[in-house]
């Protein structure tokens, strides 16, 4: 269930179902590192059922709700099994349709070859891994001055947030909310 904690990276408002322990970090780990595939569907339920309630968080002009995953580094996608977060995307879409929302996923952020795992940086290592290597791959943006929801896995520092707001903000796309399945701290 979500929490309803506020979570602030880079002075915007970013969004948690739970904080990272308990079942809720044994559920991340169990979807994200353990092949636990079976879980995207209720996690991405999970996620359907608050997005449209975040504080800011809006359709277009048109009443499109856009979601945009945050991206994963290649070789950590091949190790999973896929790009996890853009698969919790489309199940938190799938059970918005459901719902009589019209939604669109929008694989908008691509990650470039160079960036490390994250496990174990600090903030500003984070930050530094991150630089000129997020950047907005415009096949997959929105339109721009399109509303967007940003969803991750879990928000650790703020960096990658912080990363993935910038890149879409310099393609002209507003991010209006961010939402994680989990929050550090």
């Amino acid at each position: 269930m979500w929490c309803g904690q506020e979570f602030v990276a880079r002075g915007g408002g970013v969004h948690a179902l739970a904080r990272y322990h308990g079942v809720a970090r044994r559920l991340v780990l169990a979807y994200k590192e353990r092949g636990r595939r079976d879980l995207a569907r209720p996690l991405g339920e999970v996620l359907a059922g608050v997005v449209p309630h975040l504080p800011g968080a809006r359709p277009d002009a048109a009443g499109m709700w856009w979601l945009v995953p945050a991206p994963s580094r290649r070789s950590a996608a091949r190790v999973r099994g896929g790009p996890h977060v853009l698969e919790l995307a489309r199940r938190c879409a799938a059970w918005m349709a459901a719902q009589g929302r019209p939604v669109a996923v929008a694989p908008a952020l691509r990650l470039d070859a160079g960036a490390r795992d994250a496990v174990g940086l600090d903030q500003a290592q984070r930050v530094a891994n991150l630089a000129g290597r997020l950047r907005l791959h415009p096949d997959g943006a929105p339109p721009a001055g399109t509303p967007v929801v940003l969803l991750d896995d879990v928000v650790t520092t703020g960096a990658t947030v912080g990363a993935c707001t910038a890149a879409l903000r310099a393609g002209s796309v507003e991010v209006s909310a961010v939402l994680a399945l989990t929050a550090a701290g």
